[in-house]
């Protein structure tokens, strides 16, 4: 199935909705405001797992202090007062609770004595192959992970079969690695969304190379150059969020798991990089386009003037023979008529044969 392209324009959050509130008011500023919250949490260590499905916020409460990694997902941001509810039990800063509901909050980390907090962008393409771009959060504290979404899909399914696994390297490394996968699957998709990518700005190339007329050209590019700029505002500032992990002296990353977020933050070079190019690709597209137009029309241009040219001595062959005057000798001469016909069509070949012997042809 194709995947679906942002060809129409995304509403933007409505951040008016908080102008005027105090520094850490919990409101939310999204789209999705009509959704149910959904909790799931992953309870497991080296030997057990269980999972547990609920919509009530105080049945996560259970499940801090017993020496066990949880991952707890926390599906819609609507319900601010369930959000406040978390943050009052974990400890959470106001800021941080602000930041969650905010879903214009670009890509961040702060790092907080006795957890830390991450926010970007999941995107994907979702079961209908459309483009999906999600505001997410995640909290890694000593032994637990909270993460917070807009919506209850999302891309961690590979991460839920791991855990299931009792050899998996997830249930054996700690709440450290638990996040280090998460984030390992949200880039992952950025590979998947930049190929994508890739192939609209060749399928555009090649239409442009074959020439092909298409009115829709120009809005095509145009839905590009928003996607790239949407996707580089997205992935831009990740770098320094996961260079100031690899760099950080926190206690909740072990040592042997800095190794991980190393290679994480090469995958976001990579994936800047080719941001960078398919960007500098998206903005020669419609230089190619106009120089594609502008050909074509030269080459009308030069039909039409080779055209003119040759018309010109028969037009004045023409007009001098129409003039309305009694006494022009070659009047009265009987092949006259013949005559010049043939010198007229002499002109109109010996013009051919000059202009194809100039490659004007």
């Amino acid at each position: 199935m194709k995947k679906k392209s942002i060809l129409k324009k995304n509403k933007r959050p409505k951040s008016s909705q908080s102008l005027g509130k105090a520094p850490g008011t919990v409101v939310y500023i999204g789209e999705k405001e009509h959704l149910e919250t959904k909790i799931e949490i992953q309870d497991y260590t080296k030997d057990t797992h269980s999972i547990f499905d609920t919509n009530n916020v105080e049945d996560i409460f259970n499940f801090k202090g017993n020496d066990r990694i949880t991952w707890i997902n926390v599906n819609g941001l609507n319900h601010t007062q369930e959000i406040i509810r978390i943050g009052e039990f974990y400890g959470l800063h106001p800021l941080l609770l602000e930041d969650i509901v905010n879903t214009d909050q670009r890509p961040k980390i702060d790092e907080y004595e006795n957890y830390i907090f991450l926010v970007l962008k999941m995107m994907y393409f979702n079961k209908k192959q459309e483009f999906i771009v999600e505001h997410i959060s995640i909290v890694l504290g000593k032994d637990y992970v909270i993460t917070f979404q807009e919506s209850d899909e999302d891309i961690f399914d590979p991460v839920r079969a791991r855990i299931t696994n009792p050899k998996s390297r997830i249930r054996n490394s700690g709440a450290g690695y638990l996040a280090y996968s998460l984030l390992d699957a949200i880039f992952d998709n950025y590979f998947v969304i930049i190929d994508d990518l890739g192939e609209k700005v060749e399928h555009i190339e090649e239409e442009l190379f074959n020439e092909k007329e298409g009115d829709n050209i120009t809005q095509e590019i145009q839905s590009l150059k928003r996607e790239i700029l949407r996707i580089r505002r997205n992935i831009l500032p990740l770098r320094e969020v996961v260079g100031r992990i690899v760099k950080s002296d926190t206690i909740l990353i072990l040592e042997k798991n800095k190794d991980y977020y190393r290679d994480l933050y090469d995958h976001i070079i990579h994936i800047q990089e080719n941001i960078d190019i398919y960007r500098e690709m998206i903005w020669g597209l419609m230089d190619m386009y106009m120089t594609t137009i502008s050909n074509k029309m030269n080459g009308i241009m030069k039909v039409l003037t080779i055209i003119s040219t040759i018309f010109i001595p028969l037009t004045f062959i023409a007009g001098i023979y129409g003039m309305n005057f009694e006494y022009i000798p070659e009047l009265k001469y009987k092949y006259g008529y013949h005559t010049l016909w043939g010198i007229m069509i002499l002109i109109f070949i010996g013009l051919l044969l000059f202009f194809r012997k100039k490659k004007w042809l």
